[in-house]
């Protein structure tokens, strides 16, 4: 009876130190520690590489490879230990980590490495937004970008500013030319066609061109620069209308003033008390004319000096008629 005791007891001793030994690791066992994450919190989606983007390069069990690398403006990356460098140029990151692994075990450095491979920063995907935007910018394109994310970025268009279509240019590559696309305002606005929303992937130029202006001056209630409106509706009775008319004494001959593509200055007489009348018909006017009203004095501005202030566009006379000169 008392041998029964003792081996049941010798029993239950056996199996208690089992279970305890099945839950100790083996010391002998080596488990490869992963390096840290070159990249962990930026998480930014997988795209093909370009040139100056910085990747972050791990190599298990092998610090001294663990590194970030800076894309080469020739699209390559240079490693310690490596004879070349590896072309990357338009790769996917899973691309780039076979490469390196293969350099590695071809130059014996390493029998089978495991590699990884992220994007630390982009810099070869960047997207210009310029014109009549609140904050021109210029971006890098990561992830999804369309043409409206694009504009957000920049503040937005400016309404009283802009034309009616954006203009998007997009490289084709080193050896042919960039493509254009015009994208009417009001439609991408609207939403009315989603194709319109383009999807930009990196090197595009989006400019918001300004609209085109009419500046009146002179005998006029509020003399400025005007946006130049829809069609046929930009005439000298309108630009009247918008330098809110005429003071008491005015010229009934006026004058526009005509810039044509090499700058030269070419003066157009206008009836102007006769249109005022319906006596004649209105004239259209263009962007970038400026219309002046002399007063009935008969003094006037002469044509050289209209010339001399306008250069090449209309800031100059806009800047004298801030500072009070022109009235």
């Amino acid at each position: 009876m008392q041998d029964s005791k003792i081996l049941i007891a010798l029993s239950a001793g056996l199996v208690v130190t089992l279970s305890l030994t099945a839950q100790v690791p083996d010391a002998r066992q080596t488990v490869p520690t992963p390096v840290a994450d070159l990249n962990p919190s930026s998480n930014l989606p997988l795209q093909r590489v370009g040139p100056e983007d910085l990747l972050g390069l791990n190599v298990y069990d092998a610090p001294e490879l663990t590194r970030t690398v800076r894309v080469s403006a020739e699209g390559t990356i240079r490693l310690p230990m490596l004879k070349s460098p590896i072309r990357v140029d338009g790769l996917m990151p899973n691309e780039i980590e076979k490469l390196v692994a293969e350099a590695l075990e071809r130059e014996k450095l390493f029998v089978d490495p495991y590699v990884t491979v992220n994007v630390v920063e982009y810099h070869s995907r960047p997207i210009n937004v310029s014109g009549a935007v609140r904050t021109p910018t210029i971006f890098q394109a990561i992830g999804t970008v369309t043409l409206l994310d694009a504009l957000a970025r920049a503040g937005g268009i400016v309404p009283d500013q802009a034309g009616p279509e954006i203009i998007i240019t997009r490289p084709n590559g080193d050896n042919s030319p960039q493509s254009i696309q015009r994208i009417p305002v009001k439609a991408l606005i609207a939403g009315s066609d989603p194709q319109l929303n383009l999807k930009l992937t990196g090197g595009e130029e989006v400019r918001v061109p300004d609209v085109g202006k009419i500046v009146v001056f002179g005998s006029v209630n509020k003399p400025g620069a005007y946006p130049v409106l829809d069609s046929a509706a930009n005439t000298v009775m309108s630009a009247i209308a918008q330098a809110q008319g005429t003071v008491q004494y005015f010229s009934h001959t006026a004058f526009i003033y005509r810039p044509d593509e090499k700058g030269a200055m070419h003066e157009i007489t206008v009836p102007l008390g006769d249109i005022l009348k319906r006596k004649q018909p209105d004239i259209t006017l263009q962007a970038r004319d400026v219309l002046y009203v002399p007063d009935s004095s008969g003094r006037r501005i002469t044509q050289t000096a209209v010339t001399a202030m306008t250069g090449v566009g209309s800031s100059a006379v806009m800047s004298m008629i801030y500072l009070g000169i022109l009235h």
